[in-house]
Formats: C-alpha cells, sequence, structure tokens
C-alpha cells in the first residue's frame, strides 16, 4: 500500500509539472486577490464564471456552500495505527460538491463523501482488507445571497454500502450538519460540523453517535497560491471515556491551477494527532493529497 500512496503522490507531482507548462488562456488567472467590499466578496464567492481568476475560484472553492460545482479527488493516509505500525489508505476519495438553484433566495448544496479504502488488520504485520466504504451525501439550504455571514444547514446521512464489514459501521445513521464562515479580504474563517446517530441497522454492529467537526482557516496569496489548516476532529460519544476524540494538528499549502482549460484546485496537507484514543489503535499522523477539478458557473446572457 505504500507503492500505492507513493503513485498517487508521483501524479500529483505530474499534475503540477504540467499546470506550469500549460499555457493559461486567461492572461488576468493568477491576479492576487485584493481587499474587496463585502458585496464584491459576495459576488466572488456564489458566482465564479468562466473567466474567473485564481483569487475569484480560490474565494468559491473555500466556501462549501459556494454556487462552485467541484470534484475534489483525494488520497488520504494514516500512518502507524496499532503495535505494527500499519497505515490505513483511502486511495481514491471522491467528494463532488454540486449547488442546486431553489429560485432568487436559495441554493442546496449537496456534498456526498465517498472511498475506495484499504483497511490493514492491524493484529498482523500484513494482512487488511479492500474496497468501498460507507457513503455520507450530506444537504445544505444557503441562502443565495447572504451577508457577511455565509452559512448552510440541513440532514446528513451515512448510509451502510460498505463491500465489507471491516470498511464500514453496518447502520443507516442520520443526524444534523451546519456550515458557518466569513471571508475578509484575502482570509475564510469557518467551521463545519455534522453528528450522525444510527437509526436502523444489524443489532449485531456497534450503535453510531459520532461528532465531526472541520474548522478552516485559509489564507489567500499570490497567483492563486494559499495556505490552509483544515483539520478534521472527531468524537465518538459512544467510547469509553479516554477514547473519545480524535484531534489532529497541522496544516498545508495549495493552488488554484489551470491543466490546459480546466481549472483544478491542488493541494497538500500533513497532520498529526495531538489527541488520540488511549487504548483504541489510531494514526500517529496523516498525509493528504488532493486534486479538485472546479466547474465555475457561465455568466447569464
Amino acid at each position: 500500500m505504500r507503492r500505492l500512496s507513493k503513485g498517487a503522490l508521483l501524479l500529483i507531482l505530474l499534475s503540477i509539472a504540467s499546470a506550469a507548462s500549460a499555457q493559461e488562456p486567461n492572461p488576468n488567472f493568477n491576479e492576487e486577490l485584493d481587499q474587496e467590499t463585502p458585496q464584491q466578496q459576495k459576488q466572488e464567492a456564489q458566482k465564479p464564471d468562466a473567466k474567473a481568476s485564481a483569487g475569484d475560484l480560490a474565494k468559491a472553492t473555500q466556501n462549501p456552500v459556494a454556487s462552485l460545482i467541484s470534484v475534489p479527488i483525494q488520497n488520504i493516509t494514516d500512518f502507524n495505527i496499532g503495535p505494527f505500525d500499519r497505515d490505513r489508505n483511502a486511495i481514491v476519495q471522491v467528494q463532488p460538491v454540486v449547488p442546486i438553484s431553489l429560485g432568487e433566495n436559495w441554493n442546496l448544496i449537496t456534498r456526498t463523501i465517498g472511498a475506495l479504502v484499504y483497511q490493514p488488520d492491524i493484529t498482523m504485520s500484513r494482512q487488511g482488507t479492500f474496497g468501498l466504504n460507507d457513503i455520507n451525501p450530506s444537504f445544505f439550504l444557503s441562502p443565495a445571497q447572504p451577508g457577511k455571514l455565509i452559512w448552510g444547514a440541513g440532514p446528513t446521512f451515512l448510509l451502510p454500502t460498505a463491500s465489507d464489514d471491516f470498511l464500514g459501521t453496518g447502520k443507516l445513521s442520520i443526524g444534523p450538519a451546519i456550515v458557518a464562515l466569513i471571508q475578509p479580504g484575502k482570509w475564510t474563517i469557518g467551521v463545519l460540523v455534522n453528528n450522525l446517530w444510527s437509526v436502523a441497522g444489524p443489532r449485531g454492529r456497534p450503535d453510531v453517535n459520532a461528532m465531526t467537526l472541520q474548522y478552516f482557516v485559509n489564507y489567500n496569496l499570490k497567483k492563486g497560491y494559499y495556505l490552509t489548516f483544515q483539520p478534521i476532529i472527531t468524537a465518538n460519544w459512544n467510547a469509553p471515556s479516554g477514547n473519545v476524540w480524535l484531534v489532529p494538528v497541522g496544516g498545508g499549502m495549495g493552488r488554484i491551477m489551470r491543466l490546459g482549460f480546466q481549472p483544478v484546485n491542488v493541494s497538500v496537507q500533513a497532520y498529526g494527532n495531538a489527541k488520540r484514543p488511549d487504548t483504541f489503535p489510531s494514526p500517529t499522523w496523516q498525509l493528504k493529497f488532493q486534486i479538485a477539478f472546479l466547474y465555475p458557473k457561465k455568466p447569464k446572457g
């Protein structure tokens, strides 16, 4: 599986190299994001168009409820799990975000997470299970024309789609999800949180009562580059005391660029787990590579 991780890294590095040598069809694409009025921020974050600069797209991609279709593909590796220091790898994690207009006042943002995962048997030095994990769709109702505070709220689901019992919960789970953020100047600062409770599934499988909290802080630099800090904190409320929290700390860097005529968002991030379960085997750190294909909204006519 280490070879698979290295292969994903090589693929992303090759993508960056080819993008750097590709001709950019929009000469203003790498414009730096200037300090903006709230009205300009709203227009950039909610209605990016086909001629959007890197600064325009940076604001939109950092807003989970923006009117921008994005298809992130990630490789996520969790390192040093259990007594044999095994690595868990989400070899291909896809997280499409699709906005749907519900008229002049509201948007519905759909966000679905699914992955092909390699889960090692942490009691052994080799063997493991590969396949599809549970799929997590979320739906955010968000104002089409927000003020300084951009927000969205709605239901989230965990569907028992795993191809093996070892890769999923086996339970249908439902809960609320909410996101809120502000975008002053070159910054994006916000939080996304949800909690899932199991409502159906085999009695022999453990119940689900789990929270996911992701705070995100992004600072946009010149020519589409940005710094990002977006750790995902999880809490398993059914776990014994001392095994509830997993708290990563870290960050990374990314760039909005073009592969030919296709805008993409490429990033690399690393996180060390400052707080881990006391007795339940968990990773010491995580490495994440992402390339997101961006489809800006075309200007109306």
